[in-house]
């Protein structure tokens, strides 16, 4: 509290150091020297670069300054308002001459032109670790300034003044970079002078009472010296407060104000923070409505980030109960924004607001009410495990964090004991969410916060088996499900040390602590549900849910502990309960439970597998025993088996397709006897659906046991020759089955046919296993054909419009079904089991069913295409050709291309045009062939009307012109000649509404293709003497065309890969070569020297250009010579960019037409050989070469013919 002591330690300076003044000297501004940085000379760089360096410390930097100012201040001054102006990214200098006869907004409006615009990064928004350094430096460098000066300087009505104005100009730029880098440093400031602020209040208070202590003395007592000290003081103190206020006051008005609203987020962000410190740090100042209401203000911000801040700096408040006292109208005013914030888009926001409202009910539990809690407990069910991880703590906070009186004298353990209490409360709040099936998500939200709770099994299982004591309420039969349901959630958690399925990333690796907390986990577990578990499963044995979730405890047990801990009798009497429960259920959940039972127990690493593999054997025995009895009394009657014979061969049947999941029964022989079922099925027609549906299942099971088995390589040739007899044998048995009456036997029968064709095609000789080829089963075109009709029959077909709530879940599990069936069948198609044109009767119903199966559909084009791609384009356009003969047929050849039906093959044509995506380069053969063979397809059927009348399949053109845009320039042109060889000199006169569909066809070819053919004349053009002012070299500029250009277009050159493909029929005659010149640019067409002609970069020979090529290969590109084209459209100019936008693009983006690029950045790469005439041609130019396109044609059609 000495000031003048300090201030006499701030003017002296320090002795035999060099002070800032001194060394501006002889320069107006430090800075570079020779142009350069001296990283080595640090008194030679300016006070931007050595904080951004951040080699030295920010105290002795500033004390630096400070001495410099004390002796001459100007010159430090404008140290300083560089500084900021440089921190901003601006180059320019504020040289003395200006500071001294420039005011702020002048020297902001000449530092405002002097500003590099070329590049929007500055130092604030700059990524890496040296510019966020710098951003931390910059803001301790003013936090440490007004702390060194808060004795003196800041009061000198000089320095404060010069900054506080040049921010507050600053910060009023529209330059972004001046506006955020002002705005910061003018917020960071006003936090140190808050924090100065704060420190004179504590020294006026303390002064106030030092005098009012002085003066409540006796008058012989009192020293009268030290009293007018003291008021002395405290005026001082009073001023300076007065000042510091009203540099704060001017900071607020002149720059928070007005950026707590600016439209760049990331200022808004930087006053709502630092408001935020304000409040927290000065809270009787600054913690009233007057400034919270920014912030409430803000909360509506449309930026997440934003919002996020905004919260944040609530907690700050929220946290500390002495200041949520002042937050009572905030709370009211706001709260229900907070509350509808934990739902927002944003996964950060969320949280934090669920935080806030957690922090806000500690301090009063009665804000909020009963609905607003309500809102966010259904949040422990996100699958954002974030968000469900706040909610859950809110729930264990608003919940389980109470203690009354009564909770004192409760005993430590049993089923009175608090947690016991508290696990009742969560199995009521369990069924009162109505999410039964979600336990695991309630689980493992509550698991950060209550996984003691949760692990109090001892309490569990006391809640389940002890008797209530007197007066007890005991469970009901539902809160002892939800209580089994809970407890098995919380095992998993604990054993696996992973969150449920879809909630996180998944399996984690485990630190040392972690495992070893696993392990006693785990080892606790076991010891505590080996004793319990048999107890448990013997009194709900009846109960088929609470059995099912019971039964999965052993597959999380340590089976060491049983031979270790001598539970060995505990583990027969688990054996016992389990046998006890295959005999007395029928349903498949808990069939299947105890199969994974065994298989958990029946491991031969432990010394138990023997005692429970005989029990596992004697099951099984019995149960096909029994199967293989009912099976012959059912069969040598050859009658219909009455009900109870049918129950026992199903019950039956059921248990050993269970176990058959899961183990190995190939030495039964069940193959056999459920072969003798499945065709006695089929011969008298009276066998019951559900026998059929296992029977079929479980003779499955015993085909993939096999399979394992021959595929270990232990198996003899017999065993391959058998097993090859039954996939044959058993695929036929389901085809046959495909045509039975029953619905379930009929899916049952597909979904199994398509597994087993998948499994046993082409494929299962991959990894080495050529072995295997004897097996490898293929479709025939008939399986092919009975396959696709039951997709056809069963999956697309319209559901009746029927909105009660029994139908309605009806028809969602009908969908369920229906997609798995067509998921089955999309399956064989990419694995090449079946062939792939099969896929167009599934992708024609693209449009019409996209809500129930586009996904499935879209997916199945996208890994078709990666197969082979040229295919995947003949079975799209197929598709398109099938949908146009059925409205044909429907509609007749007459119709109106206006109608729904027109219009929808259209569209759909649209959208399987975007799946191409906007690498033209990668799908240029495909989409050639697609044109092609919509093209022969729209000339294949002569007119109805005779001669002179439009093809029957001409409107299809008006459908091809949907893929045109993804044609390459020089490929449009190429198709374009491929169009004409199915025309006749009447069809390209014709203009009537019936050959709209060619015409606008050929204007889709034409677009674009039509600048390459100018190209060729672009001397009778007036860009001669433009091309000749671009220093173009005399040898190109007096190139002509030599004779025979035909024959050495390089784009034509490959086309007949294509074309000549498949050629067959009248209407697919051989196509002429290329009249034209394509251009292009090769790959490394700027190597070319000036003396090459274009012609000698594309020229070939007669012999290369004449050789027919009998079949297109894959991955010999269409036009290989022409793969650079000069490619108009902006979102094409990067080959590197368009990878990029291409694998992460999804199907169903928007079509998006862009004009042709104007940059002539772009263009200037090129050589001027190679710029495109059309492009900058006047009006009649464009005009005479189109006069002149139409007769070259004519005349070249008439030579042709």
């Amino acid at each position: 509290e000495d000031f003048e002591g300090w201030n006499g330690k701030l003017g002296k300076g320090k002795k035999g150091k060099k002070t800032l003044g001194e060394k501006l000297k002889g320069s107006e501004v430090r800075g570079r020297v020779n142009g350069h940085h001296q990283e080595n000379d640090m008194e030679n760089l300016s006070l931007f670069e050595i904080v951004k360096l951040g080699k030295s410390a920010t105290q002795s930097v500033v004390d630096d300054w400070i001495e410099s100012y004390k002796t001459d201040r100007d010159p430090a001054l404008l140290e300083l308002i560089n500084f900021f102006i440089h921190c901003s990214g601006c180059k320019g200098v504020c040289v003395s001459e200006m500071f001294r006869h420039m005011q702020n907004s002048e020297i902001i409006r000449k530092m405002t032109e002097e500003f590099d615009e070329d590049s929007g990064d500055y130092p604030l928004a700059m990524a890496g670790p040296v510019w966020k350094k710098f951003k931390l430096s910059l803001c301790e460098f003013i936090a440490v300034l007004v702390r060194q000066c808060q004795y003196s300087i800041i009061y000198d009505e000089y320095m404060m003044d010069m900054v506080i104005s040049l921010l507050t100009g600053l910060s009023d730029s529209q330059v972004r970079a001046f506006r955020h880098t002002s705005t910061l440093a003018a917020m960071k400031l006003m936090t140190a002078l808050v924090n100065v602020a704060l420190n004179l209040s504590i020294n006026l208070d303390n002064t106030q009472r030092q005098y009012e202590t002085e003066r409540n003395k006796s008058i012989g007592k009192r020293a009268n010296e030290r009293l007018e000290l003291l008021l002395q003081k405290r005026k001082e103190l009073q001023e300076n407060q007065d000042e510091i206020e009203n540099m704060m006051n001017a900071i607020f008005k002149g720059v928070f104000i007005h950026r707590y609203r600016d439209v760049i987020a990331e200022i808004r962000v930087v006053c709502i923070e630092e408001i935020g410190m304000w409040m927290k740090m000065y809270s009787e100042a600054f913690l009233n409505d007057s400034y919270l209401k920014y912030v409430g203000w803000t909360m509506y911000d449309k930026q997440g980030e934003v919002r996020l801040k905004c919260l944040t700096a609530l907690q700050g408040l929220y946290y500390s109960r002495e200041l949520n006292v002042r937050l009572e109208l905030f709370t009211s005013r706001f709260k229900d924004r907070i509350v509808s914030m934990t739902l927002d888009k944003e996964y950060d926001v969320a949280v934090q607001a669920i935080k806030l409202l957690t922090l806000a009910l500690q301090s009063n539990d009665e804000v909020l009410t009963a609905e607003d809690c309500e809102s966010v407990y259904h949040l422990v069910y996100s699958a954002h495990r974030p968000v469900a991880v706040a909610a859950g703590e809110f729930l264990y906070k608003k919940l389980f964090s109470h203690h009354g009186p009564e909770d004192e004298g409760r005993p430590r353990r049993g089923r009175q004991c608090l947690n016991a209490n508290l696990i009742r409360t969560t199995v009521l709040f369990f069924l009162e969410s109505e999410l039964h099936e979600h336990g695991a998500y309630l689980v493992d939200s509550l698991w950060d916060c209550a996984s003691e709770l949760l692990k109090d099994w001892e309490s569990m299982i006391s809640l389940l088996l002890d008797e209530p004591y007197p007066g007890e309420e005991a469970l009901t039969d539902a809160q002892e499900a939800a209580l089994i349901e809970i407890m098995l959630c919380a095992v998993r958690q604990t054993c696996e040390c992973h969150p449920p399925t879809g909630r996180g990333p998944g399996k984690r690796v485990l630190t040392a602590k972690e495992k070893k907390t696993q392990l006693d986990d785990r080892t606790k577990i076991t010891e505590m549900f080996a004793v319990a578990l048999p107890l448990l499963l013997a009194k709900y044995s009846v109960d088929p849910e609470k059995v099912t979730n019971l039964l999965q405890f052993p597959q999380y047990f340590d089976l060491e502990i049983y031979t270790t801990g001598r539970l060995e009798k505990h583990l027969d009497a688990l054996l016992r309960q389990v046998r006890d429960v295959v005999e007395k259920h029928t349903d498949k959940d808990v069939l299947e439970a105890c199969s994974m039972t065994f298989h958990a127990l029946c491991n031969e690493d432990f010394t138990i597998y023997n005692r429970v593999d005989i029990v596992r054997s004697q099951i099984l025995d019995e149960q096909i025993d029994k199967f293989h009895r009912l099976l012959e009394d059912v069969l040598q009657e050859g009658e219909e088996p009455d009900e109870d014979d049918a129950y026992q061969v199903l019950s039956t049947l059921k248990r050993i397709t269970a176990f058959h999941n899961a183990h190995d029964l190939t030495k039964w022989d069940l193959f056999t006897s459920n072969y003798k079922l499945l065709n006695s099925g089929l011969q008298n027609g009276d066998m019951p659906e559900q026998i059929v549906a296992h029977a079929l299942q479980c003779t499955h099971y015993v085909i993939l046991w096999h399979l394992a088995k021959v595929s270990e390589g232990s198996a003899s040739k017999d065993d391959m020759v058998l097993l090859r007899r039954q996939v044959r044998a058993f695929c036929l048995m389901c085809q046959r089955y495909l045509n039975s009456i029953s619905t379930v036997v009929k899916e049952q029968a597909f979904t199994i046919l398509c597994d087993a064709l998948l499994i046993f095609s082409y494929q299962i000789v991959a990894s080495g296993r050529e072995t295997l080829e004897p097996l490898v089963f293929s479709p025939d075109a008939s399986l092919q054909s009975e396959l696709l009709n039951f997709i056809l029959d069963h999956v697309f077909v319209d559901q009746d419009e029927d909105s009660s709530a029994d139908d309605e879940a009806n028809k969602i599990e009908a969908l369920h079904r229906c997609r798995n069936l067509l998921a089955a069948f999309c399956k064989l198609i990419i694995y090449n089991v079946v062939e792939m044109k099969t896929g167009a009767d599934i992708f024609k119903q693209y449009m019409r069913y996209y809500n129930d199966y586009g996904d499935i559909i879209k997916e199945t084009m996208s890994k078709a295409r990666q197969i082979d791609k040229i295919q995947c384009a003949k079975t799209l356009i197929l598709s398109l050709q099938q949908l146009f003969n059925e409205m044909l047929s429907d509609l007749g050849c007459n119709f109106d291309r206006s109608t729904s039906a027109f219009c929808g093959i259209k569209e759909l044509a649209r959208r399987f045009s975007l799946t191409f995506g906007l690498d033209q380069l990668k799908t240029r053969e495909a989409i050639a062939m697609l044109h092609k063979d919509g093209i022969e397809f729209a000339f294949k059927e002569p007119s109805p009307q005779g001669e002179g009348g439009p093809p029957l399949n001409l409107a299809f053109l008006d459908i091809l012109s949907e893929f045109s845009s993804k044609l390459l320039r020089q490929d449009k042109k190429t198709v374009h000649l491929y169009l004409e060889r199915f025309m006749t000199f009447q069809m390209a006169l014709q203009r009537d509404d019936c050959w709209l569909p060619l015409i606008s066809y050929r204007n889709s070819l034409q677009t674009g293709a039509d600048d390459d053919t100018l190209s060729v004349i672009s001397g009778m053009s007036s860009r001669s003497s433009a091309r000749s002012r671009r220093s173009k070299p005399p040898a190109a500029s007096k190139r002509k065309l030599p004779e025979g250009t035909c024959e050495s277009s390089c784009s034509s050159s490959d086309v007949s890969v294509w074309v000549n493909h498949e050629q067959s029929g009248p209407h697919t005659p051989v196509m002429m070569s290329s009249p034209h010149i394509v251009s292009t640019v090769l790959r490394d067409a700027k190597k070319l020297r000036p003396e090459q002609g274009y012609m000698g970069v594309y020229s070939m020979s007669n012999e290369m250009q004449h050789t027919p090529l009998q079949q297109p290969r894959r991955g010999s590109g269409l036009m290989e010579d022409d793969e650079e084209p000069i490619v108009e459209d902006v979102m094409m100019s990067s080959e590197e960019r368009l990878d990029d936008l291409n694998e992460g693009m999804d199907f169903d983006t928007m079509d998006i037409d862009l004009p042709p690029s104007k940059n002539r950045r772009e263009r200037s790469e090129l050589k001027p050989d190679y710029f495109d005439p059309a492009s900058i041609m006047d009006d009649s130019v464009s005009i005479l070469s189109s006069i002149y396109l139409f007769i070259h044609s004519l005349i070249h059609f008439i030579i042709i013919n």
